[in-house]
């Protein structure tokens, strides 16, 4: 059972050390990962996903509950300990939605009630329905983002879930860091967004390649990114309105404004 993972400090892009020396993150909680194009977060989070042991560029070192992970557990597929969903991510497998959520089930050893847990989870996820019977291929970008978040929330037993600019990826992002940190995994979350990043317990700041420093979320920060979430919520059902060919003209955004200021 892994309780938390420690990022140890490494080196920037300019061979300093990074002015954060340890990061410690514990089940259940968010963490943000955030800094401008090229400051190196995914190069951090290629780092955790690797387990690094002073052996990539960063020379970073990551500890699985204060210990060194064996090779095993940095090689072993099977042993996988971090799952990761990134913007860019379709299926090319040719089978249904059901078939697939079976075998991942039968892989990991897990019930085949599983599967219409997963696809109801995702349906909360995203405004366009999912069923069994739906192709893979013909999935939406968001509906296989909700369909990879629920199905890591309830079959994977990846305990780290690494999550690359999901923003633009047309599901209820608020709701998708929530089922997944309430499985009690322990999710990282690359983000330009400030409705993500502000959602987050904590936030790294990367700069020239370097941890620069962490940022504790604060509860007025918490109370705008809710706020955020309600015009995201908007634009959800907006977009599924011009999707169906329906009309959207009885929005009136001045109250909306009006509302979350």
């Amino acid at each position: 059972m892994i309780e938390k993972i420690t990022v140890i400090g490494g080196y920037d892009k300019f061979g300093e050390k990074e002015p954060v020396e340890r990061v410690e993150i514990k089940k259940g909680e968010i963490f943000g990962v955030v800094g401008p194009t090229g400051s190196g977060k995914s190069s951090l989070i290629g780092d955790i996903e690797q387990l690094a042991q002073m052996d990539t560029f960063s020379k970073r070192k990551i500890l699985v509950n204060d210990e060194e992970p064996s090779y095993e557990d940095r090689t072993n597929p099977r042993k996988k300990m971090v799952a990761q969903l990134s913007q860019n991510m379709n299926f090319l497998a040719d089978m249904t939605v059901g078939d697939f959520l079976s075998l991942h089930a039968k892989c990991r050893g897990a019930s085949e009630k599983c599967v219409d847990r997963v696809i109801e989870l995702a349906n909360t996820l995203t405004g366009e329905p999912i069923k069994k019977e739906h192709d893979l291929t013909i999935l939406s970008g968001g509906q296989s983002r909700a369909l990879m978040v629920a199905d890591v929330a309830i079959i994977s037993d990846s305990p780290i879930v690494l999550i690359d600019e999901i923003e633009n990826a047309g599901i209820r992002k608020h709701d998708a860091l929530n089922v997944l940190a309430g499985h009690g995994k322990i999710v990282l979350v690359v983000t330009h967004d400030p409705v993500l990043a502000l959602m987050t317990d904590k936030r790294i700041v990367m700069k020239h390649g370097g941890m620069q420093k962490i940022v504790t979320t604060t509860p007025q920060e918490k109370r705008i990114s809710r706020e955020l979430n309600k015009i995201d919520e908007l634009m959800l059902s907006l977009r599924e309105k011009v999707r169906r060919g329906e009309l959207v003209e009885d929005i009136d955004l001045s109250e909306i404004i009006n509302e979350s200021q």
